[in-house]
């Protein structure tokens, strides 16, 4: 299982960051490589979402314990 999760600040807000799950392979194609090179789900994502600014991603491979995510 990989997860992209997006760091997403608000454009009205700059400093109002916040972590977010965009999606993991359970539900979409996500190999490492495209993770790793920004994947084409996040532009996709990120173009449903238009008030918000991308800051950071990380792929996250297999069940992460204890960030809630």
């Amino acid at each position: 299982m990989i997860k992209i999760i997006a760091v997403l600040c608000s454009l009205a807000s700059p400093s109002n960051c916040h972590e977010q799950l965009v999606t993991s392979s359970d539900f979409a194609q996500i190999s490492v490589q495209s993770c790793l090179m920004g994947a084409p789900q996040l532009a996709e994502w990120m173009n449903q979402h238009p008030a918000e600014r991308l800051a950071a991603w990380r792929c996250v491979i297999g069940q992460q314990a204890g960030r809630g995510i």
